[in-house]
């Protein structure tokens, strides 16, 4: 089941979204200051391409001051523009019954784009 889901996400705009992020990642990654963010990006893009059968979860451990402070700077410049656009395509696909499952997967997405360097992806 997980393998339709995800073939049917890439149809539908998965595939479009990860390039997005791997381009993002790629732009990031030209400066040795941004290479944290750009590895983000291409972690996000994995999941968005296979969301399905993919489980969010926090560190363990804890993220430390580091991870807060890229995950600050993260959210200044585009993570909290990021996780309300997946939000709002969530808000979209609950109206129909058929795009309940993938309206999950956006809010999986809008957890791990809020917040990237303190979750990992299973």
């Amino acid at each position: 089941m997980n393998l339709l889901g995800n073939i049917i996400w890439l149809l539908l705009g998965g595939l479009a979204a990860a390039l997005g992020y791997v381009v993002g990642g790629f732009v990031l990654c030209i400066s040795i200051v941004g290479l944290p963010w750009g590895l983000q990006c291409f972690k996000l893009a994995g999941v968005v391409l296979w969301p399905f059968g993919k489980i969010i979860v926090p560190k363990e451990g804890g993220s430390g001051c580091l991870s807060f402070f890229c995950n600050i700077i993260w959210l200044l410049c585009g993570g909290l523009y990021t996780s309300l656009v997946h939000l709002f395509f969530a808000a979209i696909l609950f109206i129909t019954i058929i795009g309940i499952p993938f309206a999950r997967q956006h809010l999986k997405l809008v957890e791990l784009s809020l917040l990237p360097f303190s979750r990992n992806v299973v």
